[in-house]
């Protein structure tokens, strides 16, 4: 980890992974799993919202467009406009799957699906 502290703008990787994740009313959803860069230019593209699951059994990764999230310094966690029942049927993918980063149309499809512009493949 770095020596610099976390500021208001900047947080290290490995600080947000594992951040609670709340829709508008408050009601915890779940948690960070992981963020996805691009690979040409450093910008976080995705969050990999984990929900669901018992000991990590059952669980499914929803990978969020990090445009769609914003922090609250309340809850100390990130808020998601979107309602839960459209966030289950959000693109989403399992632990024994492989999410197809290297395909733009995969990107495009988690992009349109949140109403953001199209960050692409990531190859």
């Amino acid at each position: 980890m770095s020596d610099l502290p976390a500021s208001a703008d900047f947080i290290e990787a490995s600080r947000v992974n594992g951040t609670a994740v709340y829709d508008t009313d408050g009601q915890h959803l779940g948690h960070i799993e992981d963020v996805v860069l691009g690979k040409r230019d450093g910008n976080v593209k995705y969050a990999v919202l984990s929900m669901g699951g018992f000991l990590g059994i059952g669980e499914e990764y929803h990978p969020i467009p990090w445009s769609v999230l914003k922090y609250d310094e309340r809850q100390g966690g990130y808020v998601i406009g979107v309602p839960i029942d459209q966030l289950k049927t959000a693109p989403h993918y399992g632990a024994a799957d492989n999410p197809r980063w290297g395909d733009p149309a995969y990107g495009r499809s988690i992009d349109d699906y949140y109403g953001v512009m199209s960050g692409g493949a990531f190859v």
